[in-house]
């Protein structure tokens, strides 16, 4: 079986993740990005596309663009439907796409028949995104019977929209960010893959506890108010806060490694975890976050601390003050990464999808 992801980035590295996840299973596996990570994470084919969200000159004047012809919803993430639904909302944005898709084409045709793209035989179009704006990869495999599937991480999906050239395609689309689902009537839920087995935890605590908090959206993560929290601590209990923020993902995973406590984020914005409480679970660190009700539903068991910007205080200071509490809950975030995000289990969760399309795998 071939396998292709096709992806603006290798975003937090996942996209590696499951080639080893293919390869494990005896598959080839190729996954083919718009430009290189920012982080740092592997490439396989990167295109090196212009005029896209990775560049740090197009980058600002497209946020700019977007939040005067889409408005405060767009800034929120709170874009209206179920699902959302992206169009352009104007001839000049309309224009641009169509002006890009022909600029694009010069780099992605080559690829194409370089890497044989067109006949593998299972498609994962991560953020819901074709080669082209107008779909026009994504009709040319469709055509061929080829098994196709999309994913959404989050801000694609809240910020964006589904493309009705992907959506209307795709045999199956897949989402780790559970508050999605009820905004989609045929969104499941995927857990990410991490190589928990790979990595080793902790089993002590700190003398001086510590506290760790990575981010790079301090609107989305809550990050103003979780600093601010962490200094409170640091002056009535004497912790260690390691505040890592816009920094490479090795720098990132060095400071998780130091803490005794993770805190992912408090906001509304995006409920729930992903790969920053993955990584720290899968070292043994308790892990705080935002989980609302609809998370709460899915997952009764999960690890996490329930944080929020009126409880953090309180939740960080018991945390603090109960060490065996604290090392139990490092064990506990161990063993949910171990169930749910090693590579064997997150494989297994994806293969079973795929036998829902009817593949024989």
């Amino acid at each position: 079986m071939k396998i292709l992801y096709i992806s603006p980035e290798n975003t937090v590295g996942t996209l590696s993740l499951w080639q080893q996840v293919h390869r494990d299973r005896g598959h080839e596996c190729r996954y083919i990005t718009f430009y290189p990570s920012p982080m740092g994470f592997a490439d396989d084919i990167a295109l090196r596309l212009p005029l896209v969200h990775g560049s740090r000159l197009y980058e600002p004047l497209r946020e700019r663009f977007y939040r005067w012809t889409r408005g405060p919803l767009y800034a929120a993430g709170k874009l209206p439907g179920n699902p959302p639904v992206w169009r352009p909302r104007n001839p000049l944005e309309r224009l641009f796409f169509a002006l890009r898709d022909r600029l694009w084409r010069l780099k992605i045709e080559p690829a194409i028949r370089a890497h044989d793209l067109l006949n593998f035989d299972i498609y994962h179009f991560e953020w819901g995104l074709d080669l082209y704006r107008n779909g026009n990869f994504i009709s040319r495999v469709a055509d061929r019977g080829k098994a196709l599937l999309a994913t959404y991480h989050g801000q694609d999906f809240r910020n964006r929209g589904v493309l009705p050239a992907i959506d209307g395609r795709v045999g199956l689309s897949l989402t780790s960010e559970y508050d999605l689902i009820p905004r989609h009537p045929h969104l499941k839920y995927l857990y990410l893959p991490y190589d928990v087995s790979g990595t080793r935890p902790r089993k002590l605590l700190n003398d001086t506890l510590t506290i760790c908090h990575a981010t790079r959206n301090r609107y989305v993560k809550g990050s103003d108010i979780i600093i601010a929290v962490c200094r409170q601590l640091e002056a009535s209990h004497g912790i260690r806060f390691l505040l890592v923020e816009n920094r490479s993902h090795a720098e990132v995973l060095a400071a998780k490694a130091q803490a005794d406590i993770y805190i992912d984020q408090i906001t509304d914005v995006a409920p729930g975890y992903g790969m920053n409480s993955i990584e720290a679970m899968a070292l043994g660190v308790a892990c705080c976050t935002r989980m609302d009700a609809a998370w709460e539903a899915f997952m009764p068991d999960h690890p996490f601390v329930n944080v929020t910007p009126a409880n953090l205080l309180a939740e960080l200071t018991a945390l603090v003050e109960d060490r065996d509490r604290l090392l139990e809950l490092g064990r506990r975030a161990r063993q949910w990464a171990e169930s749910h995000h090693d590579l064997p289990a997150a494989g297994d969760m994806l293969y079973g999808y795929y036998r829902e399309l009817g593949l024989a795998v």
